[in-house]
């Protein structure tokens, strides 16, 4: 597997693996009709601003296909957009995407990062050094709802 930046003209394929990961990955943690109103086919341009404004990895086969995604908001300093394609999930993708995220914040100087996770999704960020704050209800404007999260901050400081 390589893992590399991804580029604006792949927005459609990282917005698919983002589908495609939500609808497999919170099956049971949200209702059925939030997760096809969160998960629409059309693509938001938003989505390769995105690509275009942030350190947004994909991890790829080796033929360049990305399975994996992930990036660093900056203007957050927050860890967005981390989707496994089903089939690759548990070999490690989203930790690799995980620590180029961790090394990136680090060269640019932040002392902690965000997240709002999924239910489902916590336990993995707590095993990549992130901590539990609370949880809250994230408005979801695609969603049309507040979808449950826990929020997670990860310090640096603490690694030293």
């Amino acid at each position: 597997m390589l893992l590399r930046l991804a580029r604006p003209e792949e927005a459609e394929v990282i917005w698919q693996i983002r589908n495609q990961a939500i609808r497999h990955g919170c099956k049971g943690v949200y209702e059925d009709k939030v997760i096809a109103a969160w998960t629409p086919d059309k693509m938001p341009e938003s989505q390769r601003t995105m690509i275009t404004n942030n350190p947004f990895y994909v991890a790829t086969t080796v033929d360049d296909k990305p399975v994996a995604t992930g990036f660093l908001d900056l203007a957050n300093a927050s860890v967005e957009a981390i989707f496994t394609l089903p089939e690759w999930e548990g070999k490690g993708l989203a930790t690799q995407i995980i620590e180029a995220i961790k090394q990136e914040a680090t060269k640019r100087g932040l002392v902690r990062l965000s997240l709002a996770s999924t239910p489902n999704a916590c336990t993995f960020y707590q095993k990549q050094g992130f901590v539990i704050l609370r949880e809250s209800l994230y408005p979801s404007a695609l969603a049309r709802a507040e979808l449950r999260c826990i929020e997670m901050e990860y310090n640096f400081s603490v690694d030293k």
